[in-house]
């Protein structure tokens, strides 16, 4: 059978038979790899050996009640969207060393824990002793007894595929896909044919068989899963877990949910049996003793359907600098650079001529501007060393200093008065930034 050369862009996945310096879908530069396919002969449709294909009318399809399978997380359920679908194929991706595997390993004792239930973990870096090492660190061995949790050490998918066929497990984790290979297709474990492959038989094995199946993804230097970009789209779910390493927190988000709602997250902390998932955010991220200390507000957020108090800090000191320094954390720094002009130029506080530290506690990043307002006033706190007090903010701010509405403000004001904030400053109680400042104790 004959072989042909094909080029494909390692971050789109645009297939062409020649090479490009640069992408025609993506215009990224220098991302074609090359590899080999073979060239199979078309089969007419009357002679094909496949089977029919028949219409079903969608009224007449039966579908599970029981269609997900819990983690034995509430958090993992929740980014899920209630739990993991039967069937659905969910890539796993994150920083090295950020606890990928460890998540997983507690994943599959939890879900084991049932004698109706097996799952498999394969793992293609790792031998069978490390990985039962690591169960070692999160339970005790006489608990792992009555876990029906099976572990292979094994990089051939077409041996892999072979043995889940067999098995028909309750849930399927692949430690990770970057491993796995097949000697029918070119190229070494990792790349772009060897990749696609992988992912490909794993989805048609879980949606044939009702199985869900967990994918781990390495991530490139610029963060994103390496291989191509075609992977996000066969897969069902992708979800990202994030975190500083010298921080305990661990964030698990999803970029990509077809069965949940995509902007949920999970809030974990990094301990040394594992991986504990943090079901009171707002206490968490918030620490009221500081009410009494300059520099100090909190903002509440929203994590998808979830409001969330988190404490923002800042500093502002006198800078002999000729630029001083913008240093931020949590929030994007053109948006505190954008704030701190708005009070330059409104509030008439000279943040010109001092260095400006903002930082947002437990290593949460805000990804909204409903925040502005809490940034604004823990700058000002700062600048004149006085405390806010008992004060929550919640509001948007434009360039020309007004206070805009958010969305579910409702739900956010409910949140800061069940912890006890009798003053929560919105868009309803003042107009612009300027008008806030005389009201509030500093």
């Amino acid at each position: 059978m004959a072989s042909k050369l094909r080029f494909v862009c390692n971050v789109c996945g645009y297939e062409s038979g020649k090479w490009y310096g640069r992408c025609p879908s993506c215009s990224n530069w220098n991302t074609f790899a090359q590899f080999k396919v073979e060239d199979k002969k078309r089969t007419s449709y009357a002679h094909s050996d496949e089977v029919a294909i028949s219409l079903e009318k969608a009224y007449h399809i039966k579908t599970s009640s029981n269609s997900r399978v819990s983690t034995g997380f509430e958090e993992f359920d929740r980014v899920l969207g209630g739990g993991v679908v039967l069937g659905s194929v969910i890539l796993l991706s994150g920083d090295p060393g950020i606890g990928k595997s460890t998540i997983l390993l507690q994943l599959a004792l939890n879900v084991s824990n049932m004698a109706s239930r097996k799952v498999l973990y394969i793992t293609g870096e790792e031998s069978s002793d490390q990985v039962k090492m690591r169960i070692e660190r999160l339970i005790n061995v006489k608990d792992l007894e009555k876990r029906n949790l099976f572990i292979i050490s094994a990089t051939n998918i077409d041996q892999v595929l072979e043995v889940l066929s067999k098995e028909k497990p309750t849930l399927v984790i692949i430690d990770s896909v970057q491993t796995m290979e097949s000697k029918e297709f070119p190229g070494f474990p990792g790349s772009i044919p060897q990749i696609r492959n992988a992912t490909s038989s794993f989805v048609s094995f879980a949606k044939k068989n009702q199985i869900p199946v967990f994918l781990v993804g390495h991530v490139t230097k610029e963060g994103i899963v390496a291989g191509p970009m075609l992977l996000s789209h066969m897969v069902d779910a992708v979800l990202y877990l994030e975190g500083e390493k010298l921080s305990e927190t661990r964030i698990l988000r999803a970029f990509k949910n077809r069965f949940g709602d995509a902007t949920e997250v999970g809030i974990f902390i990094m301990k040394e049996k594992g991986l504990l998932e943090i079901k009171d955010a707002s206490s968490y991220f918030m620490d009221k003793k500081n009410e009494k200390v300059p520099g100090s507000c909190i903002a509440v957020v929203m994590e998808g359907t979830r409001p969330m108090m988190v404490e923002v800090q800042a500093l502002v000191v006198p800078s002999g600098l000729s630029f001083p320094r913008r240093v931020v954390n949590g929030i994007s720094e053109k948006r505190v650079e954008l704030l701190l002009a708005v009070i330059q130029k409104h509030v008439k506080i000279p943040v010109d001529r001092a260095d400006v530290f903002v930082n947002v506690v437990g290593g949460m990043k805000i990804l909204e501007n409903a925040s502005d307002l809490a940034v604004c006033l823990a700058v000002v706190s700062s600048f004149k060393n006085k405390p806010l007090g008992s004060t929550a903010a919640v509001s948007e701010i434009g360039l020309l200093g007004e206070l805009r509405n958010v969305s579910n403000l409702e739900k956010r004001m409910s949140e800061a008065r069940k912890f006890g904030f009798k003053n929560v400053l919105t868009f309803k109680d003042f107009k612009f930034l300027n008008e806030v400042i005389p009201f509030i104790p500093i």
